[in-house]
């Protein structure tokens, strides 16, 4: 969350508007510097008394306390500066001048502070309900399914109250144990409702589809049919709309079996070596399929033995910044803290190297899923998996 003693900004402010509102921060020193400049020309004759006690009250609508306290030290100095000038201590338009000052600035302290308390309670009651509306879609991942020992991680980006589109869950079936996590483009309600239909085609299709490909073009397909509702979308999201995702399933032998639809590949820690399950060829994201010709159509294997470590994560992760504009190295990350902690303690590990990278400014919504496999069953995968990717 960004700090509280920036300025204010206006929810949901485009760049034409966010210029706009730079401009009226600006207006009370402009102000200001027009006072000082006609009182150390000859254009001091003009009375300037009620445009220096502007400069706190302007300030107070846009700059908020710490810079309504700014906008009045300034105006304060400024009217010492010129009195002292223009030889005009001892008059009473100075001391009327310095009053006016002082009462517009307590009384423009004491109203942006009233007004920042209140806008920051409105935000947090609008956050709460966006958090409870997001965790009804989104749950928590058990911390044992099968073999595998598992945990969740979901992170808002600084983003005022608007939810995001990620999306992740992990089913437990007789098929093995299935994982889903993936990213629908956008925010807001739009991409809530992709996300709700997409999990909800999920939690059902991978109990009933022996196929991994079929679990994923059923998803697809719940995506097609929500999207073509009248009215439910605008037209940006019918004509742009897409939702990256990537499936993952355990099965009882030392494998994951991924299908990947546009989705950044998981990392699979295997003797304290993270490396990336990159599929052989690409494939568009869900809602992209006409731009394509081929789609998978048997899934890919990797051997996952016990005791390594699988992450599957949002591209938020990857794609965080630092001040330099450096890319998160999560690779080295997953290495430098290794299989040892616990899945939950992991993710906190992995969470607290992120917003060290990023300043505790995310980008973008992160959403990732661990799991260590347990078992020890014997044997080697088939169908290409029996090494680890290079």
């Amino acid at each position: 969350m960004k700090s509280l003693l920036r300025s204010p900004a206006w929810p949901g402010a485009g760049g034409h508007h966010r210029v706009l509102f730079t401009l009226m921060q600006c207006v009370p020193f402009l102000i200001a510097l027009a006072v000082l400049v006609i009182e150390l020309t000859p254009a001091h004759f003009i009375y300037t008394g009620p445009f220096l006690t502007a400069v706190p009250a302007l300030a107070a609508v846009t700059l908020g306390p710490r810079g309504t306290t700014a906008a009045a030290a300034l105006a304060l100095a400024i009217s010492v500066i010129t009195a002292t000038y223009n030889g005009a201590w001892g008059t009473l338009q100075v001391y009327s001048n310095f009053l006016a000052l002082a009462l517009v600035s307590v009384a423009g302290f004491i109203t942006s502070r009233a007004m920042r308390e209140r806008r920051q309670r409105e935000l947090d009651q609008v956050r709460r309900i966006a958090v409870a509306a997001q965790e009804v879609v989104l749950r928590a991942v058990p911390a044992r399914l099968g073999p595998l020992r598992a945990a969740s991680l979901c992170l808002a980006a600084g983003t005022g109250a608007r939810v995001g589109g990620d999306l992740y869950e992990a089913v437990q079936t007789r098929y093995g144990v299935r994982l889903i996590v993936g990213d629908v483009r956008g925010k807001g309600l739009s991409a809530v409702r992709a996300v709700a239909v997409a999990l909800g085609a999920f939690r059902e299709a991978v109990h009933y589809e022996e196929d991994l490909v079929e679990v994923m073009n059923r998803c697809a397909a719940a995506l097609r049919r929500e999207i073509s509702v009248p009215g439910a979308y605008g037209p940006e999201v019918r004509l742009e709309g897409f939702t990256t995702a990537l499936i993952a399933q355990v099965p009882d032998q030392p494998m994951v079996q991924l299908v990947n639809r546009g989705h950044p590949p998981p990392l699979l820690l295997h003797q304290g070596r993270a490396a990336p399950l990159t599929p052989s060829s690409e494939s568009p994201p869900l809602g992209l399929e006409d731009l394509a010709t081929g789609l998978p159509e048997k899934h890919e294997s990797y051997a996952f033995l016990p005791g390594d470590r699988l992450l599957l994560y949002t591209d938020g992760v990857i794609e965080a910044r630092d001040r330099d504009g450096a890319f998160f190295a999560l690779p080295e990350a997953m290495e430098g803290i290794g299989g040892g902690p616990a899945p939950p303690e992991f993710l906190e590990r992995l969470h607290q190297e992120l917003t060290r990278h990023t300043g505790g400014d995310l980008a973008d919504d992160v959403a990732m899923i661990v799991a260590d496999r347990l078992d020890g069953l014997p044997g080697t995968p088939a169908g290409g998996a029996d090494a680890f990717p290079r």
